[in-house]
């Protein structure tokens, strides 16, 4: 039956007898030579923002429930591509995915809010909203799926690279074909100045760029760097058009059939991982942008203020799309929420 797989308690015979395997026993009768073992399913690097508190996150599991939790991490697409996380989530092949909020809007398009290009100015404001009613809202939205949203990481800003020329106006997209990691949103906010959009699963991507399937990609520092696209790719503009996130998730039927503190430690513990995981992800942003200003293989350029504006009012197009899909008076919330706060 489906449903007994998430009594997933697997008992650890460590005696040393050959021959034994594991069985599976009710999750509400844990002792000590009992363990959950909940696989968690990502397809960045280790060493990225995501990929570093992932690991934390199991090695704090390990310590503070005394081994009886053990979080396998499976980076790098080891397990499933992007595109197949959520399907394998929903299947029980796995108990715990960290997808980017874009492939989430595939399913609830209210998520596509965090696609909107230079809707957030500052990631102070985007926490605020994710740790807020909107963004509990939305991963309240998951349990529909047999889902459950437990928290939201982030890796910063989105950037822009190509190997064809600067890009410094929307018009400069012209005639390329840029990588995206869902339909939607970011298809529409390439289309819209001429550009072609293809959908590619994030470990595709480096060999795309290589052999021209796409000329360019959006992503943040730390993917830039840690996939190494600066060999692949040679002008890199720093747009911060777009905003990254994640979503970690967890199998909604899994999840129930835990005892109520392991679920407590795995809520408590993922909320404290989620502040360290959003400093780091500012630090090794910052780092690594000095690193590929050092290795001297892209050509740089920033937007200025004025530039990010006419970026912007050229998106119009966009945002009436999504209007459309949403509803009007739930984008215009979202604007306000994104609204610099008067100081009296």
């Amino acid at each position: 039956m489906v449903g007994k797989r998430w009594l997933i308690v697997i008992l650890i015979v460590v005696l040393g007898l050959s021959g034994c395997g594991t069985r599976i026993i009710d999750g509400q009768q844990v002792n000590k030579k009992e363990k959950i073992i909940i696989k968690f399913s990502h397809v960045v690097e280790e060493n990225t923002p995501k990929g570093l508190a992932a690991i934390r996150f199991a090695n704090l599991i390990r310590e503070r429930s005394n081994g009886s939790i053990e979080v396998q991490v499976f980076p790098n697409s080891q397990l499933f591509k992007d595109g197949e996380e959520i399907e394998a989530l929903s299947r029980g092949d796995v108990q715990m995915i960290a997808p980017a909020t874009s492939k989430v809007s595939q399913l609830f398009p209210q998520w596509q809010i965090w696609d909107l290009p230079y809707l957030f100015t500052d990631l102070k404001s985007v926490h605020q909203i994710m740790d807020g009613p909107l963004g509990q809202t939305l991963l309240t939205q998951l349990e529909q799926k047999n889902m459950k949203g437990l928290v939201m990481w982030d890796n910063g800003f989105k950037h822009l690279t190509n190997n064809e020329h600067p890009i410094i106006k929307p018009s400069d997209l012209k005639g390329l074909r840029f990588r995206i990691m869902s339909h939607g949103i970011l298809e529409e906010q390439f289309r819209a100045f001429g550009a072609d959009a293809l959908f590619l699963p994030f470990n595709d991507v480096y060999q795309s760029l290589e052999e021209g399937q796409v000329q360019g990609q959006e992503n943040t520092i730390s993917n830039i760097y840690t996939k190494e696209f600066d060999r692949v790719q040679n002008y890199l503009t720093l747009s911060q058009h777009g905003f990254l996130g994640y979503a970690v998730i967890v199998n909604k039927e899994f999840w129930n059939q835990l005892p109520g503190q392991a679920r407590e430690l795995l809520e408590s513990t993922l909320l404290e991982v989620t502040q360290w995981e959003r400093e780091k992800a500012r630090e090794l942003n910052e780092e690594q942008l000095e690193e590929l200003q050092k290795r001297k293989k892209m050509n740089i350029y920033t937007l200025t203020s004025q530039e990010k504006s006419a970026w912007k009012e050229n998106f119009s197009s966009v945002y009436s799309k999504l209007e459309q899909e949403i509803g009007p008076d739930f984008l215009l919330d979202v604007k306000k929420m994104c609204e610099p706060q008067e100081k009296n």
